[in-house]
C-alpha cells in the first residue's frame, strides 16, 4: 500500500501555505502601501505570483495565503488571479489575514504562528502533507521532488536550501549538514558558515520553504505555543527544536529546480532591496535572460487584465515611439518617446521626446514631454512631469528622491509632489 502511495503525486496530498505577512522594508517606498509579496514584478505579475504557480504548477490544489501587514493589495490581488480553485474538485483557496481568532488581542507573533492560528481550517481539509512556504522570492521549483525526497528519507521536516558561496550565507539561515544531507545543526545568520561536505567552499541556506507531515507540523505547534519563551517563528523555534529531537533533512534546490531550455543555470532571487529589485527586472530585459517567463511548461498564474495592445506612435526623427532591449505591457502608449533597456508594466503613457533607459515602470504612469530618465524605479501611478531629468546629476537626484547604494532611483508621487511645491 505504501509503494502504491508513493507512485502517485504526492503533491495531490499536500498543501501549500504561503506565508505572506511581511513588510519587506528594505524595499523602502515600494511596500508603503502593499506587503512585500504584493509587489509588482516581471511586467504583469507580483511577487507572490511565482510561489502559488509553483505550488499549482506541481500539482498542490490547496493553497492557503497567511496575510498581516497592509495586506489590501495583496488580498485584491489574489481574490481576482487566485479565485478559480473549486472545491467540488477537492481544491481550496483560503486567503487568512490576522484576524484574532486565537486571541482577541493577537496578530501573527511570527512565522509559525501564522500557521498556528489556522490550524482548525487546515485540519478540516485533511492534508496529509504541509508545504510551507515563503511569499516573497523569485524561482521556479517543483514541489513533488521534494515532498518525494521528504516521505522516503521518513524526516520529521525537510529544509528547502540553496547552495551559496559560504562567506554570502551569513545573512541566512544556515543548515550543517552531515554527507547523507541530514541537518546536525541550524544556524541563524553565522559570523562563519559551515561549508557542505562535498563542497566546503559552499554553505547551505534555507529558502524558508518546510515540508512536514501535517500530523507532526500541528503537534509541533502546538508544542511551541505552550511555550512561553517563544518567539513562535520556524527559522527561530521550530526548525532548531525538531534538529536537535527529531529527524531534519535538507533539500538541495538544484535537485527541483524547474527550467526551460533557454535557462542555464538554477535561478532564485531575493529581491528584496532597491538595487535586487529593479536589477532582476532589467535582467529579463536581456536577449536571453537567466530567468525565462516565455516557459509555457511552467507558466506564472496572476491576475491577466483585459487591456489593449501596447502602441507606439510617430515616426519622425527625435520623435519616433520605439523600444529597443524592453518589456513593455498591454495599454501603454509610446508615443513619440525612446525606450532602451526597460520593463514598462500594464497602462503606461509616454509622450513625445522623452527618452528613458534602464527603467523599471510600474503599471498606470504617465511621463511628460522631454523627460530624461536612467537607471529608476518608478513607482505606481506616478506623473512625471515634463522635461524632468533623472539620472544624470547623483547629487541633485539625492536631494530629491530615494538613491540606493548602487544609485538607482525610487521615484514616487509623493516625491514628485514635493518638487513641484
Amino acid at each position: 500500500m505504501a509503494d502504491m502511495k508513493l507512485s502517485q503525486p504526492l503533491a495531490r496530498d499536500a498543501m501549500a501555505y504561503v506565508l505572506a505577512g511581511g513588510r519587506g522594508s528594505r524595499l523602502k517606498e515600494l511596500t508603503d502601501r502593499r506587503a512585500k509579496p504584493a509587489v509588482y514584478f516581471g511586467g504583469k505579475t507580483r511577487i507572490i505570483d511565482f510561489a502559488l504557480s509553483n505550488a499549482l504548477n506541481s500539482g498542490i490544489r490547496r493553497l492557503g495565503v497567511a496575510t498581516q501587514y497592509k495586506a489590501h493589495s495583496l488580498i485584491r490581488h489574489l481574490q481576482r488571479g487566485w479565485n478559480f480553485l473549486r472545491p467540488e474538485r477537492n481544491e481550496s483557496f483560503d486567503i487568512l489575514p490576522a484576524s484574532q481568532r486565537v486571541s482577541e488581542t493577537q496578530w501573527y507573533e511570527g512565522t509559525a504562528d501564522a500557521v498556528y492560528q489556522n490550524i482548525d481550517i487546515i485540519e478540516s481539509y485533511g492534508p496529509e502533507y504541509m508545504v510551507v512556504l515563503a511569499g516573497d522570492h523569485i524561482y521556479k521549483m517543483d514541489y513533488e521532488m521534494m515532498l518525494r525526497q521528504h516521505v522516503e528519507a521518513n524526516a520529521d521536516v525537510t529544509v528547502g536550501c540553496l547552495e551559496v558561496p559560504r562567506m554570502e550565507a551569513t545573512g541566512f539561515g544556515v543548515m550543517h549538514v552531515d554527507k547523507k544531507d541530514n541537518i546536525i545543526s541550524f544556524i541563524e545568520k553565522p559570523a562563519d558558515p559551515p561549508g557542505i561536505p562535498d563542497k566546503p567552499d559552499y554553505a547551505l541556506a534555507s529558502m524558508g520553504i518546510y515540508v512536514f507531515r501535517t500530523k507532526f507540523l500541528m503537534d509541533q505547534l502546538r508544542r511551541d505555543a505552550a511555550e512561553p519563551d517563544s518567539s513562535r517563528d520556524f527559522g527561530k523555534d521550530i526548525i532548531p527544536y525538531i534538529v536537535k529531537h527529531g529527524k531534519a533533512i535538507a533539500h538541495r534546490f538544484a535537485k527541483s529546480c524547474v527550467r526551460s531550455t533557454a535557462e542555464n543555470e538554477a535561478y532564485w532571487r531575493d529581491v528584496g532591496t532597491v538595487d535586487a529589485y529593479w536589477e532582476a527586472n532589467i535582467d529579463l530585459t536581456d536577449i536571453t535572460p537567466e530567468l525565462d517567463l516565455y516557459d509555457r511548461d511552467w507558466p506564472i498564474w496572476t491576475y491577466a487584465e483585459l487591456k489593449p495592445p501596447a502602441k507606439f506612435v510617430h515616426d519622425e526623427d527625435g520623435r519616433r515611439g520605439e523600444a529597443i532591449s524592453s518589456l513593455v505591457s498591454g495599454d501603454c502608449i509610446i508615443s513619440g518617446a525612446s525606450l532602451r533597456r526597460s520593463l514598462i508594466f500594464t497602462g503606461a503613457r509616454i509622450n513625445s521626446y522623452s527618452t528613458l533607459e534602464e527603467v523599471v515602470m510600474l503599471p498606470d504612469c504617465y511621463v511628460g514631454r522631454s523627460a530624461r530618465l536612467r537607471r529608476v524605479v518608478i513607482d505606481h501611478g506616478v506623473k512625471i512631469p515634463e522635461g524632468l531629468v533623472v539620472g544624470e546629476d547623483p547629487v541633485l537626484d539625492a536631494k530629491r528622491f530615494r538613491v540606493s547604494e548602487k544609485g538607482i532611483c525610487l521615484i514616487t508621487q509623493e516625491m514628485i509632489d514635493r518638487l513641484e511645491s
